[in-house]
């Protein structure tokens, strides 16, 4: 079988399939495997250019994170952001998110260690039989977001394409700033509202834990959607929302702005996952809400799908 993503969703998916002796191979198209749960070094330090945190209510995959936790991969991080609107500044508890030292991407590297992943493997085209790029297998995996799997997907392969298709995403730009100094009012994560340019702010340094002075901001989807050509080009708008936000009277050392043409799901997809009678599945969080829970959950019920048609 071949699983066409290494994001979390295709590396849970590859394991179940793994750990039931089936031959998988994992198909990467970029350098690394992680997907959304992105990780870009700094002068060595890692900053979260993707999924910001994640959240646990799912037993399973609490299983999962007491497994990294014991390994000293995560942390719980905070269970209060703020939200900044109209009327100021508020706390906004919540449920617990949680972190990763290492980036998040390095929980993915984590479940993908026994798997063969094969980077910069893209995949042109997925046709019936099932075949990848003529290459005849038993099933195909696609964990990736629909309008990705779309373009791959033969259109005699009615089923899935039909599923991928009506998944629809919304853009984002995730900045990484490396200021001179922490000197912006305490807080952990923020929430932006309402406003032109931004729409989450989180404290890299305090997210790390090593109080780095970095700030990453993740942008609202009009916002990306006007500037997906040329990211680098909204920097110095990001920057400036960032310093007018939060009251700061440096500019930053530097910024490097990350594009994501599918950031998040606006409208998903049933169930947990896609198995067609065609040997097509599909996986990730835009079936479910749009967490980085949701993707392993996914990923873990297709194997499971998949393993369960092979017996």
């Amino acid at each position: 079988m071949v699983v066409v993503g290494a994001g979390i969703a295709g590396v849970a998916c590859a394991v179940e399939l793994l750990r039931a002796g089936v031959a998988v191979q994992v198909r990467e198209r970029g350098h690394v495997a992680g997907g959304r749960m992105a990780s870009k070094r700094f002068e060595g330090r890692p900053a979260d250019t993707g999924a910001a945190y994640f959240t646990v209510s799912d037993p399973d995959f609490a299983a999962v994170v007491e497994q990294w936790r014991a390994g000293g991969l995560v942390r719980e991080w905070t269970d209060t952001f703020v939200a900044y609107d109209r009327d100021g500044r508020r706390d906004v508890p919540g449920p617990v998110r949680w972190a990763a030292p290492r980036g998040l991407r390095s929980l993915v590297e984590h479940l993908a260690r026994e798997l063969p992943v094969t980077v910069d493997r893209p995949v042109l085209t997925v046709e019936p039989g099932p075949a990848v790029d003529g290459q005849q297998c038993a099933a195909v995996a696609l964990a990736m977001p629909g309008p990705q799997a779309a373009l791959l997907l033969d259109p005699a392969l009615a089923e899935a394409t039909g599923v991928a298709q009506a998944q629809h995403w919304a853009p984002a730009l995730a900045a990484v700033l490396d200021f001179p100094a922490r000197r912006w009012p305490d807080f952990r994560g923020a929430f932006v509202n309402d406003h032109p340019v931004l729409n989450l702010v989180c404290d890299d340094g305090d997210r790390r834990g090593d109080a780095a002075p970095v700030l990453v901001a993740h942008t609202g989807p009009e916002f990306a959607a006007g500037h997906l050509a040329q990211p680098a080009d909204a920097g110095p708008a990001i920057e400036d929302a960032v310093r007018d936000l939060l009251g700061l009277p440096e500019p930053a050392r530097q910024v490097h702005v990350h594009r994501w043409t599918y950031a998040k799901p606006t409208a998903g997809s049933a169930g947990t996952h896609h198995l067609d009678s065609d040997g097509i599945g599909l996986a990730g969080d835009a079936f479910g809400k749009p967490r980085v829970q949701s993707a392993w959950r996914s990923g873990r019920d297709l194997g499971r799908a998949l393993v369960a048609r092979v017996s």
